[in-house]
């Protein structure tokens, strides 16, 4: 371990680690998932960059109203599909609920900052996935099952899911007659397309369909796709994924591309990420910039610390970190999702990052063992949060400072317990909308040492936004003024 752990900027690990994306969609729950120098001495308090770069609490509040009017109108599907337990409850009152509920759950800790919502909470999901079957007069019927049930819930418009996306959805349900295509029925195990994924760069514009068929034999494919591209020109990429288990899972471990590269790209932080139909990103892609912001405007870099980004999925965090950072190594147990990292990583020219195919718990069990120390540490688990010997380990490697991303309040204030125990104390609570009209919350912690002074943690730079794009542009002036030079390929 030693040898492939050490913080060494010229060495580029490529192996592999990622997250499977299962968050939030109607009728499940959400689940979980090179850089140059030091900061500028110019900083400012982490509350005044977040009146600047997310809208202050009033301010959500003001643009929410606007969006109250259809929010707090009830769905057709409520109580059904079981989506959205907020439905029919204007939005502002969505973020008093959250709010209110992130100061009970950790009021034992510390204060929480107000939430961080959205200006715009409608169609807000860049992933739609729809079940298909059929109904009692034998038409295809797309949605998703109804709690406890093989029962598929029609539904034909969502206030959450990207509109786009839903469109070519039901194209695809138009299609499957005319193309002999049966649906896959669940109880007999008889049929052929039992899901539809289509996933949406908000920025990027690219579109990827991950058909998901029990068979790898695909009648008239090839007349399919070019059917369904003539419908929709601007998608992308078109997928065939293969899942004959039975199972709840969407997604089998089978890919066989049918039309474009496989993957898609999507802009966040102002890096470029590959996106595969497995890999977990998050659904909300304008609440994770500011997500991710928080998060590592709470890590205080400058530029020479040793990072650990661990369950880093396809790199998100951790990227979006190395530009201020001395080296980054990221630790991921989905192969997949570390083949897209190590790819996300080179097509930004991050050059101080490496990643590790690992379980987290052992990959850092291992290197506290072994002596290894961190300055900072970011954990993004899942819904179930970490694991004893996770936080034991992450204490063992002495870091200044660890940033908790949680989508699971519950776990996270059963882990901020154990840190507690650890002598790590919870300095920073920012709670964040994820997902406008259901109850989950997602929060970004800071913990220090317990007799770590606070201010050491809350300065930042004073222009997040401006921070990253001078900090990368320094750093791709360097990289290049290098290879100039003969210095790198």
């Amino acid at each position: 371990m030693k040898n492939n752990m050490r913080f060494n900027n010229s060495d580029h690990q490529k192996t592999d680690h990622q997250k499977t994306d299962n968050s939030g969609y109607p009728g499940a729950a959400h689940a979980k998932n090179v850089h140059t120098k030091a900061i500028n001495a110019k900083t400012i308090k982490k509350e005044n960059i977040q009146a600047k770069n997310a809208p202050a609490q009033s301010e959500v509040r003001t643009k929410a109203a606007a969006a109250d009017s259809a929010s707090g109108q009830k769905c057709p599907y409520a109580g059904k599909c079981g989506g959205c337990s907020y439905t029919g409850i204007e939005y502002s009152r969505q973020l008093e609920l959250k709010q209110k509920r992130a100061e009970e759950l950790f009021g034992e800790f510390g204060k929480s900052d107000h939430i961080i919502g959205m200006e715009e909470p409608l169609h807000y999901r860049n992933k739609v996935h729809h079940v298909f079957s059929i109904d009692r007069k034998g038409n295809v019927i797309t949605g998703c099952y109804e709690a406890g049930t093989h029962h598929v819930v029609n539904i034909e418009d969502c206030m959450i899911e990207d509109a786009k996306s839903r469109e070519i959805i039901s194209t695809i349900a138009g299609m499957l007659r005319s193309f002999k295509i049966r649906v896959y029925d669940e109880d007999r195990h008889d049929g052929l397309l039992r899901h539809v994924l289509v996933r949406r760069g908000f920025k990027s514009g690219e579109i990827m369909v991950v058909l998901v068929m029990a068979s790898p034999v695909f009648p008239s494919k090839n007349n399919f796709v070019k059917a369904l591209r003539e419908k929709h020109p601007d998608i992308t990429t078109i997928v065939q994924n293969i899942n004959n288990a039975d199972t709840s899972m969407v997604l089998g471990n089978v890919n066989k591309t049918l039309f474009g590269p496989g993957y898609i790209k999507d802009e966040l932080c102002g890096n470029e990420f590959r996106i595969s139909p497995s890999s977990f990103y998050q659904v909300n892609p304008v609440q994770t910039e500011k997500l991710y912001r928080t998060a590592v405007s709470y890590a205080g870099l400058t530029g020479k610390e040793k990072v650990i980004d661990a369950y880093c999925g396809i790199g998100t965090i951790g990227i979006t970190a190395a530009c201020a950072a001395g080296s980054v190594i990221g630790v991921e147990l989905n192969g997949d999702a570390v083949k897209d990292a190590i790819l996300n990583a080179k097509e930004n020219a991050v050059k101080n990052i490496r990643f590790f195919k690992a379980d987290a718990s052992e990959f850092m069990e291992q290197a506290a063992a072994e002596g290894e120390t961190a300055d900072v540490i970011f954990m993004d688990p899942p819904r179930s949060g970490s694991t004893e010997k996770f936080m034991k380990a992450a204490a063992g490697m002495k870091p200044s400072r660890i940033v908790y991303v949680s989508c699971g309040p519950d776990t996270l204030k059963r882990d901020l317990r154990y840190f507690k125990k650890l002598n790590y104390r919870a300095v920073k609570i920012q709670p964040v909308d994820m997902f406008p009209f259901t109850e989950h919350v997602e929060c970004v912690v800071l913990l220090s040492k317990r007799n770590a002074k606070l201010k050491d943690y809350v300065e930042i730079s004073e222009n997040a936004e401006d921070y990253y794009s001078v900090k990368r542009d320094r750093y791709l002036n360097k990289l290049i003024s290098k290879r100039n030079k003969g210095m790198i390929d």
